[in-house]
């Protein structure tokens, strides 16, 4: 039950801040400025949090989640998401540009992406398939929408970007922290030929961002973020942006058929962890499912989200019960739907 209030807890403040008025005005000067619509495919780890790592408001990056950062446009739920942002985007004029991640860890392979086995190459792989998924979807001629494959290294947050040419070119962001602002934008240039001048002129605050971030880190001298996994709360759905917690929750978006899958992958995950005594059992496991709604409370859009929320808990707590049997004893669990302007979770009873 503490574990429950502690996240309970961390959901009612994130909330307050993405609420508060001056945050408000960050974002939406943020905006006006940079307006291209930014969506980003990342593993469930919890420590990939984007915004943080570039220094970029909350609620500019729209997250999408899945064990080992795999994803395939030919996903029925994934193409109905994709659909309606799309919709979302084009209906106010704005360009996409499409971040596929993949993650690992310079100074220990075993404090990586445990979804893709601790493989970076096969990490990378995944990624490219992602991104030229795009391409084929989209086309490459006008780039209204552009993909790109960025590699983040956990130790540091450092973002690694791939050429759309050449995948073995990179900008490493650990390795050019003093670069002026015309070398950065430069070294972009070359990374993306191809990119529309305005899309461009919006992704470079991340990778500012993201140089002012890892020389604070460094300046920090912090050890790396996460010594091993000791996640104790599955999340399953969508709307989870306030949970980037480090060492905490493994994020799953239900967008394959197969997303049980994923689930009793989590769940082996936090048995291990429990088992090896890397948390404590006497905290227990938090499975916490939620549904997404930009729709006001008490319409027939909320009122689905509710529904999602109770299917989904059932086919999680199933899964689990079925699969991955002895983690029941620790789970307590709970859904909601999240507010969308507000990042509120309202609880189900």
């Amino acid at each position: 039950m503490e574990l429950n209030r502690q996240i309970i807890a961390r959901n009612r403040e994130q909330s307050a801040l993405y609420c508060d008025p001056s945050e408000r005005v960050r974002r939406a000067t943020h905006r006006q400025a940079h307006p291209t619509e930014i969506a980003a495919f990342k593993c469930m780890d919890g420590r990939l949090d984007l915004a943080r790592i570039t220094m970029t408001p909350p609620g500019i990056i729209q997250p999408f989640r899945n064990v080992g950062g795999v994803f395939d446009l030919g996903w029925p739920y994934l193409g109905v998401a994709m659909h309606e942002w799309v919709q979302y985007t084009i209906s106010r004029g704005r360009n996409r540009l499409i971040i596929a991640t993949y993650h690992f860890s310079k100074s220990n392979a075993h404090w990586g992406c445990k979804g893709q086995d601790y493989d970076t190459a096969r990490g990378l792989a995944s990624a490219q398939k992602l991104s030229r998924q795009f391409e084929d979807v989209f086309g490459s001629r006008v780039r209204t929408t552009h993909p790109i494959v960025v590699g983040i290294e956990t130790d540091e947050d450092a973002l690694i970007l791939h050429s759309e040419q050449d995948i073995d070119a990179v900008y490493n962001v650990a390795d050019h922290l003093n670069d002026t602002e015309s070398e950065t934008r430069g070294a972009l240039r070359r990374l993306y030929p191809s990119m529309l001048q305005l899309t461009a002129d919006d992704l470079f605050p991340l990778v500012a961002g993201n140089q002012v971030h890892v020389r604070e880190t460094r300046k920090i001298g912090r050890e790396p973020i996460e010594l091993d996994h000791a996640e104790r709360v599955i999340a399953v759905g969508r709307g989870f942006d306030w949970l980037h917690l480090p060492n905490t929750a493994l994020i799953i978006g239900p967008y394959d058929h197969k997303w049980p899958d994923a689930v009793e992958t989590a769940g082996q995950i936090v048995l291990e962890n429990l088992q090896s005594a890397r948390v404590p059992s006497e905290e227990g496991v938090l499975v916490l499912v939620c549904a997404l709604s930009h729709d006001p409370i008490g319409s027939f859009g909320w009122n689905l989200g509710v529904q999602k929320t109770r299917y989904a808990e059932r086919v999680v707590l199933g899964t689990l019960r079925h699969r991955v049997p002895d983690l029941m004893l620790y789970v307590r669990h709970c859904g909601g739907v999240l507010q969308a302007d507000t990042r509120f979770l309202h609880l189900l009873e």
